[in-house]
């Protein structure tokens, strides 16, 4: 059974910093991504950043130059560094795994969301 455990997250104040990570755990396949999502109250759910198996990094446009997302294939970790938060930052952050089963066949999984909030 796969389990995709987060941690990190809280309450700040404005260029504050944050750390999450995420450790996946109980499959067999081999990891294609692993990432960061957001979704605030009411909208819905985007992509915040995002490692891939062949070395691309995606982030999204609003956090470029703040956060980094850094990926430990051995221990199958995530962790986003999340510096100079922005009240707009504030909302559940999801992390993302998606798994290569058999040719063409791709698992995605989800974890239960963790809580920031930054403060003005």
């Amino acid at each position: 059974q796969v389990q995709l455990v987060e941690s990190g997250g809280g309450l700040v104040q404005a260029g504050e910093s944050l750390r999450l990570s995420c450790a996946a755990s109980g499959s067999r396949f081999s990891i294609n991504a692993m990432g960061w999502y957001r979704q605030a109250p009411g909208k819905q759910r985007d992509l915040v950043a995002a490692a891939r198996s062949d070395g691309r990094i995606d982030y999204a446009d609003s956090v470029k130059g703040r956060f980094t997302i850094s990926r430990d294939n051995a221990k199958k970790t995530v962790d986003l560094q999340m510096n100079s938060l922005k009240p707009e930052d504030t909302g559940v952050y999801l992390c993302h795994v998606q798994f290569l089963g058999p040719p063409g066949v791709r698992y995605d999984y989800w974890g239960q969301g963790i809580q920031v909030t930054v403060s003005s």
